[in-house]
């Protein structure tokens, strides 16, 4: 994976410790429920729970033997406990502990990552604000269109950044359900009050009805949700390597003291940290889709989805942790250059205000099939020989006769095109400016 990537805090949670980790709270809270209910005595209890330890590499050479991973983790856990470990795992299957170990993996990554998605819409507030009144140029297939401000595409970003947060808290919530309902879901060996009791131990909510596992559904709507996080930071890293292009150059990475672009260019300077963050963007759709593929498994299961998971639960929430911050620094020092905004603005020679002037004719009286062929023909003498689009108007008899020459020039007004951001900003940022 990305191990020289990786940040310590989410890296935690996924090594092969961390993971019998979780399984070992499973077992303590399985134990602790039973015992509260007469099935292990209190001394019993008090031994396992002093005593219950494992050792990754004892169980590894377990498992070698065995070929069974959480017998070979029971089997370790066992050697430290001694006799008393007999009261460990009484009524579950092997799934019980698995799938309520993973579901506290994802909840504690997922919570993580919250953390880093809060950081992201900070930088997104902060840099829309500050850009609020930048006015550029808004395109549309790439294509001059009309004006707008990047502190404007900046808050779209951001609105989604807060629709993708309302997002991954649905996705925590989903996939944070433990069961222990035995080799079937029919509870026949355990109670159901047990695996209630050891779910509110361990900050769970029970599945409502499992078989051996639970539902799949719940694990797809997290790693999709992760996917949709990161098409939304691809996005905004796509955007950026336009922006930072040498013909356009209104925005540009940041480009450290001692930092090289090329082993045989000096002079590059390079989108390197958007063009990573789009490639990480790719991976997680791919764990989305193996997340989907998993949802159909054979009767009350089968371990189909098991080596699927084993990859892209670590790797899903490590990459879009990585991500989030990568794409948060990005931000926060992002370059801007509001004077090449306006210059490459005015390239066109005033075309962006060809929609104005179209409205303008038709509400004076002209039709609007006249209108368009009027405007769309000057228009075409601006694109072919360079001249500029008000001058041509302003001498075209057909405009002259519905638009006096000062009239026409007020229609190429840039303020009129950035008169309602303010409004925008208020719907979006309803608190107002961060502070």
């Amino acid at each position: 994976m990305i191990e020289r990537y990786t940040r310590p805090e989410m890296g935690a949670l996924w090594t092969q410790d961390a993971k019998y980790r979780a399984w070992l709270d499973v077992e303590l809270a399985a134990c602790r429920a039973l015992a509260a209910r007469g099935r292990i005595p209190a001394e019993a209890l008090a031994e396992i729970e002093a005593k219950a330890a494992f050792a990754s590499e004892r169980i590894a050479e377990i498992e070698l033997e065995v070929k069974h991973d959480v017998i070979a983790f029971l089997t370790s856990v066992a050697e430290h406990v001694g006799p008393a470990s007999r009261f460990i795992h009484l009524g579950l299957t092997s799934s019980d502990v698995v799938d309520t170990g993973f579901a506290l993996q994802l909840k504690q990554s997922g919570e993580l990552l919250l953390t880093g998605l809060d950081r992201l819409i900070a930088a997104l507030a902060r840099l829309a604000w500050k850009h609020k009144d930048t006015v550029m140029m808004g395109r549309s297939h790439g294509i001059h269109a009309e004006p707008i401000t990047f502190g404007l595409k900046v808050a779209v970003w951001y609105a989604e950044a807060q629709r993708n947060r309302e997002r991954l808290l649905a996705a925590i919530h989903t996939v944070a359900v433990g069961m222990l309902s035995g080799a079937v879901g029919t509870f026949a060996n355990i109670d159901p009050d047990v695996e209630e009791a050891v779910c509110a131990d361990l900050g769970l909510q029970p599945e409502a009805a499992s078989t051996q596992v639970i539902s799949r559904d719940r694990h797809a709507q997290f790693f999709n949700t992760l996917a949709v996080i990161g098409g939304s930071i691809e996005k905004v890293a796509v955007e950026i390597r336009h922006l930072q292009r040498t013909e356009v150059l209104e925005a540009e990475e940041p480009f450290s003291k001692g930092q090289k672009g090329s082993s045989a260019m000096p002079h590059k300077r390079n989108p390197i940290l958007s063009e990573n963050l789009t490639g990480l963007a790719r991976l997680l759709r791919g764990y989305a889709g193996m997340a989907l593929e998993d949802i159909a498994l054979w009767h009350e299961r089968d371990i189909s989805h098991s080596s699927v998971e084993r990859v892209i639960g670590p790797d899903a929430c490590i990459v879009m942790d990585f991500m989030l911050h990568r794409a948060s620094g990005l931000l926060e020092n992002l370059v801007v250059y509001p004077e090449q905004m306006l210059s490459n603005l005015h390239k066109m020679h005033g075309l962006i205000f060809s929609q104005r002037v179209l409205l303008a004719l038709t509400e004076r009286g002209m039709l609007r099939e006249d209108a368009y062929r009027v405007v769309q023909g000057n228009a075409m003498r601006v694109w072919e020989e360079g001249a500029d689009f008000q001058a041509l108007l302003a001498a075209d008899p057909q405009v002259r006769q519905f638009l006096p020459a000062a009239e026409l020039a007020d229609l190429f007004d840039l303020a009129y095109h950035t008169k309602n951001i303010d409004r925008i900003f208020a719907r979006v940022f309803p608190a107002g400016a961060p502070q």
